[in-house]
């Protein structure tokens, strides 16, 4: 008799949190607290070597343009630096900001103008990080299950969030996103970002590292 085998399916991946490593864990607490994104991310203390574009930028998705002021205000009150002051652009409104810690945060909306007052709500939070071959890491990422949701060839993938959060991983092309961020794309050490992913840990082609992201607490009974 004849055993047919089958393969086993690659176990679904998606990205279920984003911690960030920092140098300085308390002053990173206060800032992104006073960011008021500090329930989108987490934070790890290290002191990796890191210099120049570390690959990555963290977006913020909002309803208008009056908002995405305010998150650039508080922002650049808690110490921020601007890297490209907000303004209006082919595709909405956006402004981009580099945390103390040098972690990279554009906040966009599609609207040219507001709809309503200023709040501090974000509609999606992305994690963009730019890849040296973005068709190659679509292929290493959808053969370990994570689904496309938007493809433009090679220059942009943008995968289904895998739980009920903002969080959404896409692919940019690295040179293309530095660009876009208003700095160079030359950097090297660690990317001082960990993905939290829904299955196993592993690191990709760029050397994106991720780990398997730990369970939430039961409920009490």
């Amino acid at each position: 008799m004849v055993m047919a085998i089958t393969a086993s399916p690659a176990a679904d991946t998606s990205l279920a949190s984003v911690t960030l490593e920092v140098a300085d864990l308390e002053a990173a607490r206060r800032f992104y607290s006073a960011f008021d994104v500090d329930s989108y991310i987490r934070l790890r203390a290290s002191d990796a070597y890191s210099t120049g574009f570390r690959g990555f930028t963290l977006a913020l998705t909002v309803s208008g343009p009056s908002t995405v002021d305010a998150f650039v205000g508080a922002a650049v009150d808690a110490g921020a630096a601007v890297l490209k002051p907000a303004a209006k652009s082919l595709w909405g409104y956006s402004g981009v900001v580099e945390a103390p810690d040098g972690t990279i945060w554009k906040i966009a909306t599609s609207a040219r103008k507001d709809t309503g007052p200023a709040t501090r709500e974000v509609d999606d939070v992305v994690l963009l990080i730019g890849v040296e071959n973005v068709k190659a890491t679509r292929r290493d990422y959808v053969g370990r299950g994570m689904t496309v949701a938007k493809s433009f060839g090679g220059k942009y993938v943008q995968f289904t969030p895998g739980g009920a959060g903002p969080l959404t991983l896409a692919l940019y092309k690295r040179r293309a996103l530095a660009k876009d961020l208003g700095v160079p794309a030359d950097g090297t050490g660690s990317h001082r970002i960990v993905l939290g992913s829904t299955a196993d840990a592993f690191t990709d082609a760029d050397d994106f590292a991720w780990e398997a992201a730990a369970s939430p607490a039961p409920a009490p009974s």
